[in-house]
């Protein structure tokens, strides 16, 4: 892949009124133009030295007074010459400025993700810690937010180069067998363990790209059940405010109600759903099939049942929920503090969304649920291009083992270069022009 030589310039903050807006070029004319707002500066700037600049229109006249930063190709983000323009964040005055910086004809506007793809291209940032700028860009919790900044401190990088050399030791090894058997003799020896302990490596990182999947777009957790189980009133102590109704008649909730929470770092949509029963009226009806497509695309089901409920009942509920996992939990709990779990003994769970007992424990217990043990921001994130190539690696690695088993060693080593191939789309090691238009989309333009 070729570097560009074009010039490229975009506004880099949010295009609202703020103290202050950022305009960026990148490119080999990069100073030259960005001068022309600001003719004080000195034709060779000191790089990364902020001036105290004047930025005129083109019959220089004063539009503003603000900063000058040059960075000198290499020693910058993209790895080429860099002007930042920071002025004050007026909308109009900015579009005027840009407006200004697209006259000349050697710079065009950036496109999505321009800059950090750039970036890539010059070697200043790998595949992993390139999406890592996205992700933290894109931040909504905590847990998110430390992710991102650990894969952009190389995180996810180690974690693909410690699979990534030794995928490509062993290809060395059974190709040097293949095509030189005289000096190679013996490099193939152990090549089922070898693929073996790989294909483990490589599921390990498949699975955490699910996990990262919850952090970056945070969990879905459905409350559901059969009617005045209590789901409303613990939908409202579980968001901290009165966002459902609540009354004593059954069927109250009619529709689906979310809610954003953040649990210890980690962003949760919590959904409050229809009771479900049988013969519901024409409305209650909507909302009942609502209740089972939200149940469908949850990461939980929250299974809400009223005191005394028999245990044959709440299997008959879980059943409602599909593969969806489920978490059995009592309510109403201060209505009959005697009755016992409707779950089985190892979900004891009794909650009361009036009281708020039990509360605390059902938040542990979620939170649990979803992530097993270990924290969220500890994860890394993995794009979905990224875990499709995952997947491959795992399936290639797979068909390696069993044909050194029962194949022949052009099999396994065609099987390993497969493996090795798709790891290389997410290193950036082998990586198409396409799968950049793919992962760079999802950036913001300026970025």
């Amino acid at each position: 892949m070729t570097t560009p030589r074009v010039t490229i310039a975009a506004l880099a903050t949010a295009p609202a009124a703020g103290a202050v807006g950022i305009l960026r070029l990148s490119g080999p004319a990069a100073l030259e133009v960005g001068r022309k707002l600001a003719p004080g500066v000195p034709a060779e700037p000191t790089p990364r030295h902020a001036y105290l600049a004047e930025f005129v229109d083109a019959e220089g006249r004063a539009l503003d007074e603000g900063l000058f930063l040059y960075f000198r190709a290499p020693s910058s983000f993209t790895g080429e010459d860099v002007v930042e323009l920071q002025a004050h964040g007026a909308p109009r005055l900015l579009q005027l400025l840009l407006g200004r910086l697209l006259e000349d004809e050697r710079v065009r506007p950036a496109r999505p993700g321009e800059f950090t793809r750039r970036a890539f291209l010059h070697g200043r940032l790998d595949l992993t810690r390139a999406e890592a700028v996205a992700d933290l860009v894109a931040a909504d919790s905590e847990a998110a937010v430390r992710a991102a900044a650990a894969g952009l401190s190389g995180a996810l990088s180690t974690k693909v180069r410690a699979l990534e050399e030794p995928l490509r030791a062993l290809h060395a090894d059974l190709e040097g067998v293949l095509n030189f058997p005289d000096e190679a003799e013996g490099a193939d020896e152990n090549a089922e363990a070898r693929v073996v302990a790989l294909r483990a490596q490589a599921q390990v990182l498949l699975d955490e790209a699910a996990r990262g999947r919850l952090v970056r777009r945070g969990a879905r957790v459905v409350l559901y059940g059969p009617v005045n189980a209590g789901k409303s009133t613990l939908f409202n102590r579980l968001v901290g405010e009165a966002r459902a109704l609540v009354d004593e008649e059954p069927g109250t909730t009619r529709d689906v109600l979310e809610a954003r929470v953040e649990w210890d770092g980690l962003a949760l949509t919590l959904l409050d759903t229809a009771g479900l029963r049988e013969a519901p009226g024409r409305v209650e009806a909507l909302g009942i099939a609502r209740t089972r497509g939200a149940l469908a695309a949850a990461d939980l089901a929250v299974l809400v049942l009223p005191p005394g409920n028999a245990s044959a009942e709440a299997e008959a509920w879980t059943r409602e929920a599909g593969i969806t996992p489920v978490l059995h939990v009592g309510g109403k709990c201060d209505m009959d503090a005697d009755a016992p779990s409707p779950s089985s003994q190892e979900e004891q769970l009794r909650v009361s969304g009036l009281t708020g007992e039990g509360v605390e424990a059902l938040r542990t217990t979620v939170l649990s649920r979803l992530w097993g043990g270990g924290t969220p921001s500890a994860v890394a994130l993995v794009s979905a291009p990224h875990a499709d190539a995952l997947r491959r690696v795992c399936e290639a690695l797979t068909r390696a083992a069993e044909a050194s088993r029962f194949s022949s060693l052009e099999v396994v080593s065609g099987e390993v270069g497969l493996a090795l191939e798709a790891l290389g789309e997410v290193s950036g090691t082998h990586v198409s022009e396409a799968l950049l238009d793919a992962i760079f989309q999802r950036f913001c333009i300026g970025k």
